[in-house]
């Protein structure tokens, strides 16, 4: 059996301002939450893999591939100015 549970500790802790019937069913719902700890504790899982999820989640994301992209002279039709494969746009900083 768990250790008895000091509730005024708890609260004063968690600096909560419990009333004495909220220390009442604290302390008894905080009581059967580490009873059934304790249960837990008693399990053999020994040839139970340790897991980060409890579901067996998997990425539903695409691959993330590259290919080619064959817009360039589409866009560069709509562009005022280029140079080489650049947009070629007016010098707005000084002394650059």
């Amino acid at each position: 059996m768990a250790q008895k549970i000091d509730i005024k500790q708890v609260a004063e802790l968690a600096r909560l301002n419990l009333k004495p019937e909220e220390q009442g069913k604290l302390e008894k719902d905080l009581n059967a939450i580490l009873a059934y700890v304790e249960q837990l504790q008693e399990l053999n899982t020994q040839k139970v893999e340790p897991t980060s999820h409890v579901l067996p989640l998997e990425n539903v994301f695409r691959k993330d591939l590259t290919k080619p992209v064959q817009i360039r002279e589409q866009v560069f039709k709509h562009a005022p100015k280029r140079e080489g494969k650049f947009f070629k746009v007016p010098k707005v900083i000084e002394g650059a």
